[in-house]
């Protein structure tokens, strides 16, 4: 299941295909783990105050032998009084103490840093992420994006709370009780000192093979994330087309798929586990039993033993621990190398660095001019080619045409969601490219197909187009758009929720509530993706007096699909194959007997010319 063909099977978005490749170098080690360092370095103190825990924790823990030590040594020598036993357990039980509350400090600020940290990175991430231009999220499944953002940065979150903790407390153990054993017994931590190298060549070996398998692993949960996210998202599909079977069998697949990874990679770690501990504690054992026989022949003294012993096993349970230890943070820095290729990703469509401004008072003269555009994830055919169109201040341009003929490419490159590859497009005689994408859209509202709504309440859903808007203007919007009146009746007013996506409206009251919001917008210039179309006649009519209230003054590109919006008009641009085959109003274009008369037949009911 590690294949690469594996690596690449369904659910996976050409995100993760067209990087796993490139990033397979950083997986070799934990250099992807930097990011992680570098956002807990903005917390100075507390990273201080948790290496002074880890520091106070790790000491305390090998005081404990050494105090052993001395209750064998000293409390129950020849000849020691009572007295003397208690007080060198009273120096343990302190010892004791300490490492409770250093134990404490160090589980508060480790988990406190792997929080902030987590958090940190989320926000940097979708910081990020909304910055890329909508043509990445063609390319690069967002439900994946959304595993990273959630399962990855849930490993993240137990690396820095708990695996680097547990990491540096044993690697100060290992390195103090070494030390000690040294002051202790050198001769016997000569013999202890020659297993590491047969301890660190099988977690060389094992470690290469759980690198790949980790990661495989995180992608096969990422894939079943992202299935659960679009097959819920479309349950009235599923249901109504009686698909349960079959998706209860795709996500059974990759359900499976994913336990088959898991397994192997807790298999190569068991064995990894095994190998290590049989060596660890099969030489401790031995020196030990070396030991014993010193004691024997009293050459050491019984609480020297007890505490090489004890510290021994302290020493070896540390070396243990970071051998596991080591798979959580392969694991972390797989998750850590794919949220960095999220950080990493620069926006294609971009501010110059010195913008130019666009003229004040806007105009909304729109201009495209010799215009080629191709879908990055479709080179290989235009969208639209050649295409030029001058749209005055003020003038309604209705852009009809079969599906697939481009209607949809001119809006989302007016509002520079993509750069054209050929031609310019303009904006009152600024060329987009040279204008910040920002101040371009201010002057842009957008009313699509079908209204997108937002998992929050009315009112904010309304004042997506103008967040600052008074309630007053709010209901004014709404009443224009005819929404007031269900408005009113929802169970509390504005404040209702309405739903994931808006699933407690209908499709023309979502529709009613996108118009309300392109109303608040207040822009120059409004495209309108037949903004009616989701309506029914009567509320068709009251909205389309509402527009047509609001198009004056305002330049206007409606693609068209009813009658009545075409009739409105002042120009229709008719369009096949990405590029402009006629223009003129409805009457002209109906006695030509053109494409455009043929549309009128069929789509708008309309005997041909």
């Amino acid at each position: 299941m590690g294949s690469k063909d594996d690596t690449e099977t369904e659910g996976r978005g050409r995100f993760s295909r067209k990087r796993t490749a490139k990033n397979n170098p950083r997986e070799r080690s934990l250099r992807p783990l930097r990011m992680v360092y570098r956002a807990g370095a903005n917390y100075p103190g507390h990273v201080a105050l948790a290496l002074v825990a880890l520091c106070i924790t790790a000491a305390a823990t090998l005081a404990i032998p050494a105090g052993f030590k001395l209750v064998i040594d000293r409390g129950f020598a020849d000849g020691a009084d009572p007295g003397s036993v208690a007080r060198w357990f009273q120096y343990l039980l302190m010892i004791v103490g300490v490492l409770a509350i250093g134990t404490a400090m160090r589980f508060y600020f480790v988990s406190w840093l792997g929080e902030r940290v987590v958090a940190d990175i989320r926000l940097r991430v979708q910081e990020n992420l909304l910055r890329l231009a909508p043509g990445f999220y063609e390319e690069n499944s967002p439900k994946e994006i959304s595993s990273r953002m959630t399962s990855d940065t849930a490993l993240i979150e137990q690396v820095v709370g708990t695996t680097v903790s547990v990491a540096l407390r044993n690697l100060l153990m290992a390195i103090g009780g070494t030390a000690y054993l040294f002051w202790l017994v050198p001769g016997l931590t000569m013999g202890l000192l020659l297993l590491i190298p047969a301890i660190i060549i099988p977690i060389t070996i094992f470690g290469r093979r759980l690198r790949k398998v980790s990661r495989t692993s995180q992608d096969r949960v990422a894939d079943i994330g992202a299935m659960v996210t679009e097959v819920l998202s479309a349950m009235k599909i599923v249901q109504g087309f009686n698909q349960e079977g079959r998706e209860h069998g795709r996500f059974q697949e990759a359900v499976e798929r994913t336990f088959s990874v898991a397994r192997r990679r807790v298999m190569i770690r068991a064995a990894m586990t095994a190998v290590v501990i049989l060596l660890v504690f099969g030489g401790i054992t031995l020196l030990v039993w070396r030991g014993a026989q010193a004691v024997s022949e009293g050459t050491i003294t019984g609480g020297t033993i007890a505490a090489f012993v004890l510290t021994a096993g302290l020493v070896a349970g540390a070396i243990g621990a970071l051998t596991e230890v080591y798979g959580d943070l392969l694991r972390g820095a797989g998750a850590a190398s794919r949220l960095s290729e999220l950080l990493d990703e620069k926006p294609v469509i971009t501010a110059p660095a010195r913008p130019q401004e666009l003229p004040v008072p806007p105009r909304g003269g729109l201009s495209f001019r010799n215009v080629t555009f191709r879908y990055p994830t479709r080179l290989e055919a235009p969208a639209i080619t050649d295409f030029s169109l001058e749209v005055e201040p003020g003038e309604t341009v209705a852009i009809v045409g079969p599906s697939g003929a481009g209607k949809s490419t001119i809006f989302q490159l007016a509002e520079r969601f993509y750069d054209p590859q050929a031609g310019s497009i303009r904006l009152d005689g600024i060329p987009l490219t040279g204008a910040d994408p920002a101040e371009v859209r201010r002057r842009i509202a957008y009313v699509p197909q079908e209204g997108v709504l937002f998992s929050a309440n009315a009112r904010d859903n309304l004042r997506y187009g103008n967040w600052d808007a008074s309630e007053e203007d709010i209901w004014a919007a709404a009443r224009a758009a005819n929404a007031s009146g269900f408005l009113q009746k929802l169970p509390q007013g504005l404040d209702t929720y309405l739903g994931e996506s808006g699933t407690q409206l209908s499709g023309g009251q979502r529709q009613r509530i996108a118009i309300a919001r392109a109303l608040l917008r207040d822009a120059p210039i409004l495209l309108l993706d037949e903004a009616t179309s989701a309506l029914d006649a009567e509320s068709e009519r009251l909205v389309q007096d509402a527009l047509e209230h609001l198009m004056e003054d305002r330049t206007t590109l409606v693609i068209a699909h009813r009658l009545s919006t075409v009739r409105a008009a002042d120009r229709i641009v008719v369009m096949e194959d990405g590029r402009i085959v006629e223009q003129g109003t409805h009457q002209q274009l109906s006695s030509k007997g053109g494409l455009y008369a043929r549309l009128a037949s069929l789509q708008f009911g309309l005997e041909s010319a």
